[in-house]
């Protein structure tokens, strides 16, 4: 049987739902549903809400589905994608809150019955996804893109089936990942509030069409990509909607952040580029290296320039690009050298510094 990967967004509806059953003000919950830590939540307030808390945990912990599924949305739909019945061992679910205290209390307590029915859950409470700061949320979205490319992807490629669980959480969370449900979730699940059916959206073939953008202006969308600075004049010339102004500096947008992680292989898959930074010069005998790779090696090395380019410029070391000295001077004028991929045949990228700028010397087998 097909393992899940299974996203679910965790709003507050277990202390909501909960509040109301012990005639607790629910406006407590409301009014501190961005407060991101414990210690700024007013006495008054915290009681109320702790006592709320303590309340849900109480229900929750032994539980049965239909009580579960009365007290959370998010669970809701858990349950009705199993059908009542957790018998599917290796699947995994990620519980996506808001980087708020009452958001993570929520998810945790949701993953704490699911854990008790022996399924392998976890909650990523998600930096800076609150709605009070829409600049904030903006760059958060903008992760969530690179968190579902990373690992969501990941999960399919070792032959999960993705999905995403849209029965709970915030609105505006919401809406988002019903487009990147179009990218990377196999199929999306909602629940009608009035009924117990549950809709099911398989995956539809929808290809990103911006990648010509992508393509024309590759060398900021690289540069933006790995948070380094850019020519505003460049800048300018990119999509507004692609970009993201935080004070006086640049990022890519939630979208922005889509259109490069879907168009990004594609493009790389082709030929090693140009470096995005004038950092690092490539020699001859490194291009004549690299001449006659698959295009799933070409991505690889563009990725460690990108690598290597953060590095040097920001001193921010990728554990994955290895960069270190070389040991002894059998490959002068090389002296460093940095992962180029582990698997197949297991290269290094070999260079030497030139005054500030590193030249890639060659591509070759590891030393040993």
């Amino acid at each position: 049987m097909t393992r899940k990967f299974v996203l679910s967004p965790v709003g507050t509806s277990i202390l909501a739902n909960t509040a109301r059953l012990i005639k607790a003000d629910v406006q407590k919950i409301i009014h501190n549903s961005n407060v991101k830590s414990e210690s700024d939540i007013s006495a008054d307030d915290l009681s109320v809400l702790r006592r709320v808390i303590e309340e849900a945990e109480n229900k929750l912990k032994d539980a049965d589905s239909a009580t579960a599924a009365k007290m959370s949305a998010e669970l809701n739909g858990i349950i009705k994608i199993y059908s009542g019945a957790f018998n599917h061992q290796g699947d995994f679910h990620l519980l996506l809150c808001t980087d708020t205290w009452l958001g993570e209390v929520t998810a945790n307590i949701a993953k704490d019955w699911l854990t008790g029915k022996g399924v392998i859950a976890e909650v990523r409470r998600q930096k800076d996804l609150r709605t009070d700061d829409l600049s904030s949320f903006q760059v958060a979205l903008a992760d969530i893109v690179r968190f579902c490319e990373e690992t969501a992807e990941g999960y399919r490629r070792n032959g999960y089936r993705v999905i995403f669980n849209l029965t709970g959480g915030f609105k505006s969370v919401q809406g988002f990942l019903q487009t990147l449900a179009l990218f990377y979730a196999d199929e999306t699940f909602y629940v009608f509030e009035s009924s117990e059916e549950l809709l099911r959206i398989p995956r539809l073939p929808v290809k990103m069409d911006a990648e010509n953008t992508v393509r024309d202006h590759l060398q900021v969308f690289r540069r933006l990509s790995l948070g380094l600075q850019v020519d505003q004049e460049e800048i300018k010339k990119l999509p507004e909607t692609f970009l993201l102004q935080v004070g006086n500096e640049s990022a890519l947008s939630e979208w922005g952040e889509l259109v490069w992680q879907r168009s990004r292989d594609s493009i790389y898959r082709e030929c090693v580029f140009q470096s995005p930074s004038d950092r690092i010069v490539y020699s001859q005998s490194f291009i004549k290296s690299i001449e006659g790779l698959s295009p799933d090696r070409l991505i690889q090395i563009n990725k460690k320039v990108d690598d290597l380019t953060r590095y040097l410029e920001t001193g921010q070391h990728v554990q994955s690009l290895d960069f270190k000295k070389l040991k002894g001077d059998e490959l002068l004028p090389s002296t460093h050298e940095i992962d180029a991929w582990h698997d197949q045949d297991a290269k290094r990228i070999y260079g030497h510094f030139e005054e500030d700028k590193f030249v890639l010397d060659k591509l070759d087998k590891k030393l040993g």
